[in-house]
């Protein structure tokens, strides 16, 4: 069963949050934080190569001393402020009409590492240590995690009953999407939230698979170097944001090609027709409607694309999944993609940024064919993690994306 914790969050005051909240850190580049960061944003520590002139390496280890720099900056000038006493909040976000509200609470290490904190991604080691040093550095989780659980009623109707008293923070991003802030700082309400959440076997990765597994190996690191360790220790707990499965938005991740592997345009759809049905539907774009259907984009045309019966296991949590059915039967057999990790022929677009960007790639010559995925579902994340198996690359995007600075996490 997983622990979790109220804690003395630090945060911007209510007339500040809209500023200092900013897009995290792996979804803009530096040149795009650069230009986005407001005087206040939350960028200038979680990016803070953006700050040199010219602009350096996001690695580069002066980056790690000007991200503490500017983080002792921003409490001092009171854009952050820490909480007298520990709190749990909810974190509600509104896209599109949408809501969902997600828990903002500690987690434990030793759930991530004994697996109650459940993965459905690979990391990479440069990545990750980039976070650890950011984490290491400050002290603090910056960046909370994404994560997910079954929903439960008796959460639901906290939260229900929470979210009807007034906000701390009420913002929309320049990106449309709401952002608001409850807090829960009555102890019966902690001790209940608390106990719910020990009756729950497991939590899932959503989204931030790097920052958990940094956060993991701080609290790994610190506890191997403290003789009295206890395993209560601040630095045992790391910053999530928990979600109902159920409530959350997965949409598409589609994959681009720059060539046919040496094939005509002919002989590639042939070998295609060899596992699905083909349909050319012309020049509007077409949005996968099911499970194993897909649409293509190739030479001002759109095509379906329906697997056949037979090219599929529905019985496995791998074999099920769209992304390995389009891996085995198109970009490796027929287009010669063994490593979707490193090859440099495939590229991979999220669906926030329309189908029309798969369309414009290819049209501009850049490109070679395009391929529209339906999304994958919450269960089959679940499934995955369940079984012990990890997800292709570039399966899964969430959104919306966590703002960064509404709650931070010292230790």
């Amino acid at each position: 069963m997983v622990k979790i914790k109220a804690f003395c969050g630090v945060r911007p005051p209510q007339e500040l949050a809209h500023e200092v909240a900013s897009r995290p850190y792996d979804v803009l580049n530096s040149t795009e934080a650069k230009a986005e960061a407001g005087e206040k944003s939350l960028l200038h520590i979680i990016k803070p190569e953006i700050d040199f002139e010219p602009m350096i390496d996001e690695h580069d280890e002066a980056v790690y001393g000007k991200a503490v720099e500017n983080y002792k900056e921003w409490k001092h000038k009171g854009w952050l402020k820490q909480e007298p006493k520990e709190c749990y909040y909810i974190y509600a976000q509104t896209m599109n009409g949408k809501r969902q509200y997600g828990l903002v609470a500690c987690c434990h290490f030793e759930d991530y590492v004994e697996g109650r904190i459940k993965k459905h991604e690979l990391t990479r080691a440069d990545k990750e240590e980039d976070r650890m040093k950011h984490v290491n550095a400050q002290s603090a989780n910056l960046e909370p995690v994404f994560f997910a659980y079954p929903e439960r009623e008796d959460m639901n109707a906290i939260v229900e009953r929470i979210v009807a008293g007034k906000p701390e923070y009420d913002f929309v991003s320049e990106d449309g999407v709401g952002h608001t802030l409850w807090m829960i700082d009555n102890k019966e309400d902690i001790a209940l939230i608390t106990n719910i959440f020990e009756q729950i076997p497991a939590l899932y990765v959503a989204d931030g698979h790097h920052r958990t597994a940094a956060a993991a190996r701080v609290g790994q690191e610190r506890m191997k170097a403290n003789p009295a360790h206890t395993d209560n220790e601040e630095y045992c707990w790391f910053l999530a944001v928990i979600f109902p499965g159920e409530q959350l938005n997965i949409i598409d991740y589609n994959r681009l090609v720059r060539d046919l592997n040496g094939l005509s345009t002919e002989e590639f759809i042939a070998a295609v027709e060899e596992n699905f049905e083909v349909q050319e539907v012309g020049e509007e774009i077409y949005k996968p409607n099911a499970l194993h259907n897909f649409g293509m984009y190739l030479e001002g045309k759109w095509y379906s694309l329906t697997a056949k019966a037979g090219t599929y296991d529905d019985e496995d949590p791998i074999g099920v999944l769209d992304v390995t059915v389009l891996s085995n039967l198109v970009l490796d057999k027929v287009l010669g993609i063994k490593d979707l990790r490193r090859d440099k022929r495939i590229d991979f677009v999220g669906g926030i940024r329309g189908l029309g960007e798969l369309q414009k790639r290819v049209d501009s010559g850049e490109m070679k064919v395009a391929f529209a995925l339906y999304p994958v579902s919450m269960q089959q994340i679940i499934d995955i993690a369940d079984s012990g198996n990890i997800m292709p690359p570039k399966t899964t995007w969430f959104e919306p994306k966590l703002r960064s600075g509404v709650v931070i996490h010292e230790f």
